[in-house]
């Protein structure tokens, strides 16, 4: 499981894809999380804006993410 630190109370699920390098563009996460091809905490999720905060598990085309607070 890929973890990824943010420093804000929460990343937006496009955003978590991008800043994590398993999509290109805003427009490649949106496309793909439109199409049903992201998991949050095991259900489907075709929210792109969707708050994604420490403890959530997100997979992404065999890619499971997880975020963690900086210290």
């Amino acid at each position: 499981m890929k973890e990824v630190t943010i420093t804000t109370e929460f990343i937006k699920l496009q955003d978590l894809l991008k800043f994590a390098g398993l999509v290109e563009t805003g427009g490649e996460a949106k496309e793909r999380i439109q199409a049903g091809e992201a998991q949050v905490n095991g259900e489907p999720c075709l929210q792109r804006g969707k708050k994604i905060r420490p403890g959530d598990q997100v997979l992404f085309h065999g890619t499971a993410l997880t975020v963690r607070y900086a210290d």
